[in-house]
């Protein structure tokens, strides 16, 4: 494996992800209302190449002035996101976002620069990532007092491992995720209990017909569900209430929305969605699993 200056970029190549990404957060922006909307650039079986072509555009590529570096990169398969969290600058916030393994969680949890796990869904997967995090937290301290240029460094103020709990809002048995209600509730409040987790807020994948017929002004009735599972998670949990999550803006914290990929991600925007999904529009068409390469 190359390290990060052995990569190469084709300038053209770079300048089309540079295009494509403007493009895409022009159109957030368009139906956002002036709110801050996290885009998350999913580049499973994408090499990186093209991650780095978005997180370090160069002065020298055609399309470098045309976007801000791109840090938030989501993943579907987590060999693949640890082997590229290994290439890849440790500034990129990398979210994982494939259906989550208990077998998974303790090399998840350990890759320093894992922004998110956005597919928690049941009880067993919480606790793993609490306990995996938790003992990488506890190496680090004390390796602190003897650093090594080898020793794992997560991102400043993000020990803790932030998360969506999955929920399953179109009830279909292919999709992950928990029962919108008591199930959902309880899943939150454990994750919102765990010392070394941090609920972030509730995502959503939802049917591919109602996805499919999702625009700015047609509502998505699995975006409508996940909007009132928030709301219900937040009262049951007291979340937002005097002396809760100080310094986070006026109304002191709140759970986030994550809805919304390439095929909808306007009509979640609009819909209040706080971070949205997109791949193939920004990165084109993908390679089977069998022929992707990691780099290129």
């Amino acid at each position: 494996m190359p390290d990060i200056a052995e990569m190469k970029i084709d300038p053209s190549r770079a300048a089309a992800l540079a295009s494509q990404i403007k493009g895409v957060s022009e159109r957030i922006a368009a139906v956002a209302q002036g709110r801050n909307v996290r885009l998350v650039a999913v580049s499973k079986l994408k090499p990186v190449n093209d991650i780095l072509a978005l997180a370090r555009p160069s002065s020298s590529d055609p399309g470098a002035a045309l976007v801000q570096p791109q840090l938030h990169f989501g993943e579907n398969y987590a060999q693949e996101l640890t082997q590229k969290a290994e290439l890849l600058p440790r500034d990129i916030r990398w979210h994982f976002i494939g259906g989550l393994q208990s077998g998974h969680c303790k090399n998840l949890a350990k890759i320093p620069n894992l922004w998110c796990v956005s597919s928690v869904d049941t009880l067993k997967k919480a606790q793993l990532l609490d306990r995996y995090r938790g003992e990488y937290i506890s190496a680090l301290k004390a390796s602190a007092s003897s650093p090594s240029p080898s020793s794992p460094v997560p991102e400043p103020g993000l020990e803790k491992l932030n998360i969506h709990v999955q929920v399953n809002t179109s009830g279909e048995a292919s999709k992950s995720g928990c029962a919108p209600g008591a199930e959902t509730v309880a899943l939150c409040r454990a994750v919102e209990a765990a010392p070394n987790l941090r609920l972030l807020g509730l995502m959503t994948i939802g049917a591919i017909a109602r996805s499919v017929a999702t625009t700015a002004e047609n509502e998505n009735e699995d975006f409508i569900a996940l909007r009132e599972q928030r709301d219900l998670v937040v009262r049951e949990l007291g979340i937002g209430e005097e002396g809760e999550g100080e310094g986070e803006g006026e109304g002191g914290r709140t759970l986030e929305l994550s809805m919304g990929m390439s095929e909808d991600f306007e009509g979640a925007v609009a819909m209040g969605s706080d971070e949205v999904r997109v791949g193939s529009t920004i990165f084109g068409a993908r390679p089977s699993r069998a022929e992707a390469k990691i780099w290129e």
